[in-house]
């Protein structure tokens, strides 16, 4: 008797093959533009990267458009290629709310923000690339642009500790004047969704900020945005490496705090000489 073979289809998201090396290398011409054109990205540290997988640990501004991200993605391919393959963390709603957008990023390297990802992520021989703060960090108020803004996840320091690889923070300013948050709306949303107002595509946004930007002028919600043409500065700094790693580490609460508050203070300090230089430049 023939029996069928059954295949369950693997979610969006939830797999390391949606990577296209061809694709990415398509994309290479128009990043560079942006790159050298558009927002003229002067970098540094890119020498501090260990040989080896890595989890490189970001603070993004911008908007949905993060364009610290994809110039960072830039930067690390025109030195390593596509051989050297880096997967990014992404949010889970993306896929929900704008699936050709989530669609696209998957080709690129994207994956779904779940430990389960970054782990295989890792076994694979990848370095991992993540946003601890996630929407709350690239919708952060102007005010906070100066700012590391982690919203106090510390999943990615026990991923470190788990996977036993280094922390190689990746900072950027500049960003966050291609748009302008002004603040962010999301409380007083939320209670409104608690009396009855659903979600829009019924998803917790998370964030709702107020910006100014292009296309709207003046924005108000997680909305799409165009970049302004601004200059960014970024930054590899050097690897920080623990004292203790492995699953008992991990699962110890007064160390796991110790590692992200050496993390967040170390990439703070790193982000103040950064606006230092790049504020003496401007002048």
């Amino acid at each position: 008797m023939l029996q069928l073979k059954h295949t369950q289809k693997t979610k969006p998201g939830r797999s390391l093959d949606e990577r296209d090396p061809k694709f990415i290398e398509n994309l290479m011409p128009i990043l560079g533009f942006l790159y050298n054109y558009y927002f003229r990205v002067q970098t540094s540290g890119w020498e501090n990267i260990p040989e080896g997988k890595v989890l490189f640990v970001g603070s993004h501004n911008g908007g949905l458009a993060s364009p610290d991200t994809s110039m960072m993605l830039y930067d690390w391919l025109r030195r390593f290629g596509t051989q050297r393959p880096i997967y990014g963390l992404m949010h889970p709603k993306v896929w929900e709310v704008f699936p050709p957008a989530a669609e696209m990023a998957m080709k690129g390297g994207a994956i779904m923000a779940h430990p389960k990802m970054a782990y295989a992520a890792l076994h694979s021989g990848a370095s991992v690339l993540v946003y601890p703060g996630g929407a709350e960090d690239v919708f952060r108020p102007h005010q906070m642009r100066d700012k590391i803004y982690f919203a106090d996840r510390q999943g990615f320091i026990k991923l470190a500790l788990r996977e036993n690889v280094p922390i190689v923070p990746a900072i950027s300013w500049g960003a966050h004047d291609t748009l302008i948050v002004l603040t962010d709306l999301y409380k007083i949303m939320q209670q409104f969704h608690k009396w009855g107002m659903p979600w829009l595509f019924d998803v917790d946004p998370l964030v709702f900020p107020v910006y100014l930007g292009l296309p709207w002028g003046l924005a108000v919600g997680p909305l799409p945005n165009i970049p302004l043409p601004v200059r960014m500065y970024t930054r590899v700094c050097p690897p920080i490496v623990f004292e203790r790693y492995g699953k008992e580490a991990a699962s110890d609460r007064t160390y796991v705090n110790e590692c992200y508050e050496l993390v967040k203070n170390q990439m703070q300090q790193e982000l103040n000489n950064l606006i230092k230089l790049a504020s003496e430049e401007r002048e």
